[in-house]
């Protein structure tokens, strides 16, 4: 069981962070593959399980306080989860989005549908094989996943805030995330090394395809640039600004709810984290709208990922490992859930005869958002990889709001 802080090995926050920091950064560097070995081995093991179970470890082990550190809340949680949401939402173009293509588009509405139905339709399945896995707080738990699976970790983290799930609870659903996400990237992979015969085989129409990767080439040159010193003050500037404004905001905001409107405590408005996390998310897709936008080319969603890491592995600090294997219906009840949601994809996209690509990324740009997705978009072609991060990036924007309604929807299910 996870230590106190009268008998944890760390105990000071400042040490923690050296320690999370370190870790982090061990983590990465063995991920880039400097020996063969690692190479392999991240093959098969995403960094971003790591990142969420070495602290984790750190934990169970006593090594520190996970729940005695203030490093997740208020910093974390307050600070970073906010700042990163700004960060990875102001760079969504939406009339390039536009100019991909109806069926892209419906491919990624239909892929977000396919999350919310198959919660839905998971829960009454399980409800039906094995109460037990459905009961207490799992509505709670599957409404964060609900969140990574339509955006990705920051809207994850945001949904564990807004629905207090508990950590241990969070925990078992953040191994339930990787295990389908990861597994289901990995089929995807081998099939983009199939597309050709795929798309010949269906008679998709690839036209689309190609102009975009001529689009895209274009702007990759015109854009890209080295970010300056200047450059980096300003997306931090921006990133940390807007959370200042909306936590300023969100309190005005959530007492005025709190007091005329009589359903705010069932919504959680009268909470001001969910009034920071959506005007977060709000205000980067107005940013977007504007020359802001640019910062872009400089790397603000690298310093959101950034602060997205740091915020997961505070997360991990808070789990119990010793308990994760207590419910392993968990992950029958995910197969189901993803197994909804390719579905639903698979039956639109033989009715409009999409390319696999276009099936491919209407699935990643909600399962795994602009962290995997361009993966799986290069995998079909190099140039493609900006297209995943396009999708990815209106998954973190929208990913909190539908998870949200999502977790409205299961708890309201659960009775509770």
């Amino acid at each position: 069981m996870p230590t106190d802080s009268t008998t944890a090995l760390i105990s000071n926050d400042i040490v923690g962070l050296g320690l999370i920091a370190a870790t982090l950064a061990l983590i990465f560097w063995l991920a880039s593959g400097p020996t063969p070995f690692w190479k392999k081995f991240f093959a098969w093991v995403p960094a971003l399980l790591l990142c969420y179970f070495v602290p984790a470890i750190y934990n169970t082990a006593g090594i520190i306080d996970g729940h005695g550190t203030k490093l997740y809340n208020p910093i974390a949680r307050d600070v970073l989860l906010p700042a990163a949401l700004v960060l990875l939402t102001l760079s969504i173009d939406l009339k390039g989005i536009i100019r991909l293509g109806p069926k892209l588009l419906l491919m990624f509405v239909t892929g977000t549908a396919g999350i919310v139905l198959g919660a839905a339709v998971s829960f009454q399945i399980m409800k039906f094989i094995h109460p037990q896995t459905v009961a207490g707080d799992t509505w709670a738990g599957m409404a964060a996943l609900a969140g990574s699976w339509i955006g990705g970790g920051a809207n994850m983290a945001a949904m564990r805030e807004t629905f207090n799930v508990d950590a241990t609870t969070f925990g078992q659903f953040a191994v339930v995330d990787v295990a389908c996400a990861s597994l289901w990237m990995a089929v995807l992979l081998w099939l983009a090394g199939r597309s050709p015969a795929i798309d010949a085989r269906t008679g998709a129409d690839t036209s689309a395809i190609d102009d975009m990767k001529r689009r895209i080439a274009e702007y990759e040159a015109k854009s890209a640039r080295n970010p300056s010193l200047t450059d980096l003050m300003v997306i931090v500037g921006v990133g940390l600004g807007v959370v200042g404004l909306a936590h300023a905001l969100a309190v005005l905001l959530a007492a005025w709810f709190g007091a005329n409107v009589s359903w705010a405590g069932r919504a959680s408005l009268d909470t001001a984290f969910v009034w920071v996390v959506m005007l977060s998310t709000v205000t980067g897709l107005l940013l977007s709208f504007t020359p802001v936008r640019n910062l872009e080319a400089a790397g603000a969603s690298k310093i959101g990922t950034l602060f997205l890491y740091f915020l997961i592995a505070c997360i991990g600090m808070q789990m119990d490992l010793l308990s994760l294997a207590d419910r392993p219906w968990l992950f029958l009840l995910g197969v189901i859930w993803m197994g909804v949601h390719i579905g639903l994809l698979y039956l639109v996209g033989r009715l409009l005869r999409t390319p696999l690509f276009f099936f491919a990324i209407g699935s990643q740009g909600n399962i795994g958002a602009a962290a995997s997705a361009p993966v799986v978009a290069a995998a079909f072609h190099p140039t493609l990889a900006p297209v995943g991060v396009l999708l990815g990036t209106v998954g973190y924007a929208t990913g909190t709001v539908i998870a949200y309604m999502t977790g409205l929807m299961l708890k309201w299910m659960a009775g509770a």
